[in-house]
């Protein structure tokens, strides 16, 4: 429901974004005096009696994506109370009113209601839970038990037969360059850069390279070395133990972590005390897909 309902308001936006900008085109209409006092329940307008309130319009606002957020004002303001007027004219040929609301209407309506107060409560469980001490904790602990991996620095060529490595392997132990060799020759897309890989850890690369990369000191060219791509000379320049992240870089995934874990204690209290009960019905789980069953 709220992917079409989002899906409506971006239309009448789009259309009250043209209409805004031909309006000022023309001689703009007199002003209303500014509302010195209003809230939620401030009525914008009436559709067969129905009052249409800043809070509705507030809360639809609320549902846009960011680059509608963004519009002006008076442009979001006329364009999200055309859409409600409209949604509820088209509302009021299906039903007068909750009691007559269809019944899959009043299914939706009753998740969504649970939805919004899950997610309020939710919100709340996480307020404190990310602070700059508890950060530095958690990635502290982290670091503690980060274990040093090999890196390697390396540069390869790459080539599709096994006499054309041997022959490109003699031209490199005859003193010729390998960087110059790999870009004459090698087939893949580190060729312009002279065969460089960049640095990389354990996993990274096929088995039968990094096999070849790990029994290598720097400065040694190995190969020709079968891989499913081809044949590699491979060029080892450097290695290094890897390090651990800054805690700039990880902040967003450690906070993630801290707000579930916030949520998760919450809920472990919560289920702890709540009359859960899930009685054997029987049902066969294709049940979920029978939506017929919310037509009347």
């Amino acid at each position: 429901m709220r992917s079409h309902l989002a899906a409506g308001v971006i239309a009448g936006l789009a259309l009250a974004t043209t209409v805004h900008a031909q309006d000022a085109q023309t001689t703009a209409p007199k002003p209303a005096e500014a509302v010195s006092s209003y809230d939620v329940a401030t009525v914008l307008a009436t559709v067969n009696g129905k009052p249409i309130t800043l809070g509705n319009v507030i809360a639809l606002r609320d549902q846009l994506p960011p680059q509608y957020q963004n519009l002006p004002d008076d442009t979001l303001l006329k364009g999200l109370l055309d859409q409600l007027v409209d949604q509820t004219i088209l509302a009021d040929t299906v039903s007068t009113g909750p009691d007559a609301d269809p019944l899959s209407v009043k299914v939706q309506l009753d998740n969504d209601r649970r939805g919004a107060l899950a997610n309020l409560a939710a919100a709340a469980a996480v307020t404190d839970a990310v602070t700059d001490a508890a950060v530095q904790a958690a990635y502290d602990k982290e670091i503690t038990s980060f274990q040093p991996q090999p890196e390697f620095h390396a540069a390869h060529i790459l080539v599709d037969s096994e006499d054309k490595a041997t022959a490109l392997k003699a031209e490199l132990d005859g003193g010729k360059a390998f960087a110059d060799v790999a870009k004459e020759n090698s087939t893949d897309g580190s060729a312009a850069n002279g065969g460089d890989l960049g640095w990389f850890g354990l996993g990274q690369m096929v088995p039968e390279f990094e096999a070849a990369v790990k029994g290598m000191k720097p400065g040694e060219v190995a190969g020709p070395v079968k891989t499913q791509f081809g044949y590699h000379l491979i060029l080892l320049q450097e290695t290094r133990e890897s390090a651990p992240p800054a805690l700039d870089t990880v902040r967003p995934q450690i906070e993630n972590q801290l707000r579930q874990a916030a949520l998760e204690a919450k809920l472990g209290e919560l289920r702890a005390t709540a009359k859960v009960e899930r009685p054997d019905t029987g049902l066969p789980p294709a049940a979920i897909r029978e939506s017929d069953l919310l037509t009347n």
